[in-house]
Order: structure tokens, then sequence, then C-alpha cells
């Protein structure tokens, strides 16, 4: 119970001492050159969305594929 209520203190102290390093972070001004505009400019963000839909597409179809063995194996025991 000791090393608990010492661990959660430790992680509650490290988070409250980490706060003003991030408060102390500027942030930078936003240009015509991010990487978004970037990406759109030169079309590569279709390119990006592309092969994340494909991932996911496949994803799925894996999942219904899984499933569907499952509910087999379940039918058959």
């Amino acid at each position: 119970m000791n090393k608990l209520l010492l661990k959660r203190t430790c992680f509650t102290l490290l988070f409250f001492l980490s706060t003003p390093f991030l408060w102390a972070q500027t942030a930078k001004p936003t240009t015509a050159n991010t990487i978004d505009e970037t990406m759109r400019s030169h079309d590569k963000i279709y390119v990006v969305m592309t092969v994340c839909i494909v991932i996911l597409f496949v994803l799925f179809l894996y999942l219904i594929r899984i499933d569907s063995k499952v509910s087999k194996k379940e039918k058959s025991a």
C-alpha cells in the first residue's frame, strides 16, 4: 500500500512539474508553407488518403472473414 502511494505521488509530482515547460512553448505562426499546403499543392494528400482508405478496407474485410470463421466454429462445436 505504501509503495502504491509513493508511486502515485511521484507521478503526480512529475506531471505537475512538467506542465510549466509545456506552457513555455510558443506556437509558430502558420504560413502557407506548412506540410498540409505542400502536400495539397503536389497532390500527395490524395495518395495518402487513398492508402489509408485501402488499409481500412482491407482491415474490415479481414475482420468480416475472421467473424465468419469464428461463427462457423461456434456452430460446429
